[in-house]
């Protein structure tokens, strides 16, 4: 906490560490909650802590997690995309954006053409300052791929369009960051996950039993994820509010799984995770749940899709200032960048806020409006959060010496602190 980012560099959370941290639910929490490794940024994990350190309390019960009433693509994504169209933006498909004519002169930055490919027909875009470009550079979500029941899904290791695009866009200037920071390691960065599409099947009752509510009341189910702390794979699996999907039927449950060590084999399933059909990775969450003697029966009712995603977390990988770009790089005229690899001072990384803040920096900094962003909660300077958060890392709740603390405290307004 006391360290700073300078000073971390591009160290890993391993070679920061004792092993020993390794071996606390705290390490099982934090891999849980936002699915770290050992090999990413300690520079990121310590903005996460500072970021969510008052919701420390709240980690060992998954607190503090906000669900919304469907999947996110139709709660977000087509309500915007309708807010959009109705304003008479435009929607081009079928459409690769493969580099940008910048013109630098001095300090000053300007995007004067878009190069793109429609319909497999290049084309160009002229642009002027006048004309806003906003880049999403690079994606964790690039290259994913699907399998099905009976098929596991086929890793891609091409080259993605939007990596593409950052690492010509980077090649002009150093302020366009450092691509391949970020998508230069596919075996680290990548992992898999599956959706489990339940009809009329004996895991609802499961579901039921282990919650102790109805997992078709339209409530909340499992609150969280629930993590295998013995799977070889590290499975984890959650059952959101239902129904999942607008248009879901009333007798079915959707579920979704992911597993941190794809290249492991399976505790039940001798093969390696990525090699596994979703008849596979059904039968291996099964046994984990306790319900390997219902296995046969519950294979009959769902319907598993596998996804590997090789780039799901690339934002995480070691960094160092100057490895993002900023929003709006130094003296941009008309062009800004969005989303999960950009510089924003004292946010982190795998959070849809993290993708807004960057499209809110970008459209008040190119537009010069005075509207400020709001700001990020400094919870690192609270004395309350740091001091419940440091009593929750003790077993027993009690800070060292706090017989000691309570006396000098007592009688004084920082009495209920200790």
């Amino acid at each position: 906490m006391l360290a700073t980012e300078e000073s971390l560099g591009r160290k890993t959370v391993k070679e920061y560490f004792n092993p020993s941290f390794f071996r606390t639910n705290m390490w099982c929490f934090w891999r849980s909650m936002f699915a770290f490794e050992d090999w990413h940024s300690v520079a990121e994990m310590k903005r996460y802590m500072e970021r969510f350190m008052h919701l420390m309390p709240g980690m060992p019960k998954l607190k503090g997690i906000l669900f919304s009433r469907y999947n996110q693509y139709e709660s977000f994504i087509l309500p915007l995309k309708k807010w959009l169209e109705e304003r008479h933006v435009n929607f081009i498909f079928d459409a690769q954006v493969e580099d940008l004519n910048i013109d630098i002169t001095g300090n000053k930055k300007t995007v004067k053409a878009i190069y793109l490919k429609r319909s497999g027909k290049d084309e160009e875009i002229v642009t002027t300052e006048k004309d806003l470009v906003f880049v999403t550079n690079g994606s964790m979500t690039e290259n994913s791929t699907l399998g099905s029941m009976h098929q596991a899904p086929v890793l891609n290791r091409e080259e993605g369009a939007c990596w593409k695009l950052w690492k010509n866009i980077a090649k002009k200037h150093p302020d366009f960051g450092k691509p391949d920071v970020f998508c230069g390691d596919i075996d680290k960065t990548k992992w898999e996950s599956f959706t489990v599409t339940c009809t009329d099947s004996p895991i609802a009752d499961y579901l039921a039993k282990l919650t102790g509510r109805d997992p078709f009341s339209g409530r909340v189910v499992t609150g969280g994820i629930i993590t295998f702390k013995d799977s070889n794979w590290y499975m984890s699996v959650t059952c959101s509010r239902q129904p999942h999907f607008s248009n879901q039927p009333k007798n079915v449950l959707v579920l979704w799984a992911y597993g941190l060590f794809p290249d492991r084999v399976g505790n039940l399933v001798k093969k390696k995770m990525s090699d596994c059909t979703g008849e596979e990775l059904m039968t291996e969450l099964l046994c984990h749940m306790g319900l390997k003697s219902q296995t046969q029966e519950i294979l009959k009712t769902v319907n598993v899709i596998p996804c590997m995603m090789p780039y799901i977390t690339s934002q995480f990988m070691p960094r160092v200032k100057g490895d993002r770009p900023a929003v709006v790089p130094k003296g941009s005229t008309n062009l800004a960048f969005l989303g999960q690899f950009t510089e924003i001072e004292g946010d982190c990384v795998f959070t849809v806020e993290y993708s807004v803040r960057s499209a809110l920096t970008a459209v008040c900094t190119l537009l010069q409006l005075e509207r400020p962003v709001p700001e990020i909660y400094p919870a690192k300077y609270d004395i309350r959060v740091l001091v419940t958060a440091m009593k929750t890392m003790y077993p027993d709740g009690q800070l060292p010496a706090s017989k000691i603390l309570k006396k000098f405290t007592q009688g004084t307004s920082f009495e209920d602190l200790i």
